[in-house]
């Protein structure tokens, strides 16, 4: 048994990653919003916010899987279910996900079976009509439509979850994620350069604090003339003038003249 086998495209395969394109939050909105009906918009938030491979898991989604109280999902995988322990995965049922699910649920009939009850003809070509959904978004469609969306919930994940736990609820290994699925995003740009400009800011900080200490140490403090008129006030004694050593008659003397 070829102990690679579970991986994609297998490991010694160079991955092409010229037809990467992580689709952000924002367009993901704009195609939600021009879905036809609650069905669409959850088969696409399934695979953009759930990352699950349309449309074998998607059809595949049963009521019976859904766990409302515990917030998750049991997601069986028919690729993968030839693999020992791969039969199926369990996926938390994301914020961003719940709407689109409760909707669909709401629709259901009484006693739906399938959470997806359309669109499930052999004939009902998901990649085409998602093309127009995409296009009556007022946006291009990108390549590798579906995985794309699987791509760039797998690399959201991986920056927010350790790599084990993203890749686990996607359903691949760590090795493949990285290898097929995780991206370099322009939030990743953006968040480095924040990071470099708060860095330098706090160095331009330190250095200001240096600096100013540094001069204070080398300006001695140096007491006013009144300070200094205060002290021979008090003292009598006369600053610069040179120290006389006075004897005992000398002393005496002093003395009588005072007197």
């Amino acid at each position: 048994m070829n102990p690679f086998a579970e991986l994609e495209g297998g490991v010694g395969i160079l991955a092409n990653h010229s037809r990467d394109y992580f689709l952000t939050r924002e367009e993901a909105a704009r195609v939600l919003d021009a879905c036809p009906d609650a069905q669409w918009r959850l088969l696409f938030a399934l695979s953009r916010y759930g990352g699950l491979r349309c449309p074998s898991e998607h059809l595949a989604l049963k009521w019976g899987d859904v766990d409302w109280e515990r917030t998750r999902m049991t997601v069986r995988s028919p690729k993968t279910e030839h693999h020992p322990g791969k039969a199926s995965r369990v996926v938390p049922i994301f914020p961003e996900l719940r709407p689109y699910l409760d909707d669909v649920w709401e629709q259901a009939p009484k006693g739906s079976e399938y959470v997806i009850s359309r669109y499930r003809e052999h004939n009902a070509n998901l990649r085409t009509q998602l093309i127009r959904i995409i296009e009556r978004a007022g946006l291009e469609p990108w390549p590798k439509l579906f995985q794309n969306l699987r791509a760039s919930r797998s690399t959201e994940l991986a920056a927010e979850y350790p790599a084990h736990v993203a890749a686990d609820w996607l359903g691949h290994s760590v090795l493949v994620a990285n290898k097929h699925y995780w991206q370099t995003t322009e939030a990743d740009f953006e968040r480095a350069t924040l990071a470099s400009e708060k860095a330098m800011l706090k160095a331009q900080q330190q250095i200001a604090v240096k600096a100013r200490k540094d001069q204070e140490g080398e300006t001695p403090r140096t007491e006013s003339t009144e300070d200094y008129g205060t002290l021979l006030c008090c003292t009598g004694v006369q600053v610069g003038a040179p120290r006389l050593e006075l004897g005992t008659s000398a002393l005496s003397g002093l003395r009588s003249n005072q007197l």
